[in-house]
């Protein structure tokens, strides 16, 4: 009886990046609290390895290596691989065991409400996930994944520092949603965290809408990674209880990294193409070996457009041929990260949620929607998002009515009287990650129902 090992491809969308010598040079104080005048001659030499640094030589060199530092700093950049990941042919050099192309996931993020970029981020909603969505729905790449990516801000308004409160500091996740079901019919189903974060307000948040997280950085304790402060005693990507395994696991209420009777699932993601938390060749080896024995594997693993992403995809197709063979009743398939958690886990199939809605005046100055399913939601509630007459976006509770199949909202002077509101959205997942998203033109009473990730045949 043969077993398989789903691989998915996550790719963390943020746009061009753009890194002086000076900025690299802080970025080595900020990782390591090194401190260096910046020139070209003292790079070579960290690169190189030839500076004595008590010991984080090596780790150095990786934060500094010429290919980590060669940027996709422009969209032309970005655009030239893209014309060679997406081919046929590329994706056909590096083939899974059922003679299927290469795969990918773009988690796209959205850089807004920032002041200082000095690494030229690409600002603005939707403008990452539309130059992708376009890419994607125009040369017909129907079998790569469009996903969320979120980046926490930061107390100062600035586009290059990290953080790990997901709404503490800005409203704009609250705004982006909105803005893709409102302006794109869309939401999603799949997640990877900004800077691989998960806290408790990440944890409740993901666990109310979204019902895959590729997340989990769980290895063992490394030296290299305790030597980088941004790292260390679990300062950014903390999964340092976290299973050390390929299957997928519920998560806690109270600990995101314990396994427990949350609903939605966290499948371990480790790095390719970066300086930490490394995807090798013992890693894949578990993974085909977890498989062996019957387990569900989902071996996903993790990088940025904004480095060449084709070296990645040699490296780990390399990593899975020379393990497979190890193994012979054991395959690897590419899959999209909905597709590959369903397939690997056996996820039951259920229709998509109907989110039917209804807009009834209930006096002269009030009105109230109501927002029906026959399928469960994944959550408790669907995403309510609203659009004003003057431009704003706006997220809000729904009242229960019947737990995971009916709510309502009123619009009057405690919300907004339904004058005020141009249009209308709700968007939910069920438990098989199939995403529904209505919408309704106020003035008009147009209603639009779109799904996505629709069920697979």
């Amino acid at each position: 009886m043969s077993s398989k090992v789903y691989v998915v491809h996550c790719i963390d969308t943020e746009g061009p990046l753009y890194e002086s010598l000076q900025a690299t040079f802080e970025r080595l104080e900020h990782i390591f609290g090194l401190t260096f005048e910046p020139s070209e001659e003292t790079l070579a030499k960290l690169q190189r390895g030839e500076i004595e640094l008590d010991g984080k030589e090596e780790a150095v060199q990786q934060v500094v290596d010429p290919e980590l530092l060669d940027y996709n700093d422009t969209w032309d950049r970005i655009n030239e691989m893209l014309d060679e990941l997406l081919s046929v042919d590329f994706r056909q050099q590096y083939m899974d065991s059922t003679g299927q192309g290469w795969i990918y996931n773009w988690f796209c993020v959205d850089h807004v409400d920032y002041d200082i970029n000095p690494r030229r981020r690409t600002m603005g909603y939707h403008e990452i996930f539309k130059h992708y969505k376009r890419r994607l729905d125009r040369e017909r790449h129907d079998q790569d994944g469009l996903h969320f990516h979120y980046h926490p801000h930061p107390f100062r308004d600035h586009a290059h520092r990290c953080a790990t409160h997901w709404w503490a500091n800005s409203d704009t996740l609250y705004e982006v949603l909105c803005r893709r079901i409102l302006d794109h019919d869309w939401f999603p189903a799949a997640n990877r965290p900004g800077f691989q974060v998960n806290r408790p307000d990440s944890h409740w948040f993901l666990e109310q809408y979204i019902p895959f997280d590729y997340a989990s950085m769980a290895t063992e304790p490394s030296e290299e990674a305790e030597q980088q402060l941004d790292f260390s005693q679990g300062r950014s990507g903390d999964w340092r209880r976290a299973p050390r395994t390929w299957v997928p696991y519920h998560p806690s209420h109270d600990d995101y990294q314990s396994k427990g009777d949350c609903r939605r699932w966290i499948a371990r993601c480790l790095n390719v193409g970066t300086r930490s938390y490394l995807l090798d060749e013992d890693d894949v080896r578990q993974a085909f070996r977890e498989a062996s024995e019957g387990k569900p594997v989902v071996l996903s693993f993790a990088d940025h457009d904004f480095r060449d992403i084709r070296s990645d995809v040699e490296y780990v197709h390399d990593l899975l041929t020379t393990v497979s063979a190890e193994f012979n009743n054991t395959e690897f398939e590419y899959c999209e990260a909905v597709s590959g958690m369903r397939r690997a886990l056996d996820i039951p199939r259920e229709p998509p949620c109907d989110l039917d809605v209804e807009l009834e005046q209930i006096k002269d100055e009030g009105h109230v929607l109501t927002i029906k399913t026959e399928t469960p939601t994944f959550g408790p509630q669907p995403f309510f998002a609203l659009k004003t007459h003057s431009d704003e976006y706006y997220h809000d509770n729904l009242d229960f009515q019947t737990p995971n199949h009916k709510w309502t909202y009123f619009f009057d002077e405690e919300t907004f009287p339904l004058q005020a509101v141009e249009k209308i959205g709700v968007a939910a997942n069920n438990a098989y990650g199939t995403t529904t998203v209505t919408t309704m033109e106020v003035p008009s009473r147009d209603v639009t129902r779109t799904t996505w990730n629709e069920p697979e045949q």
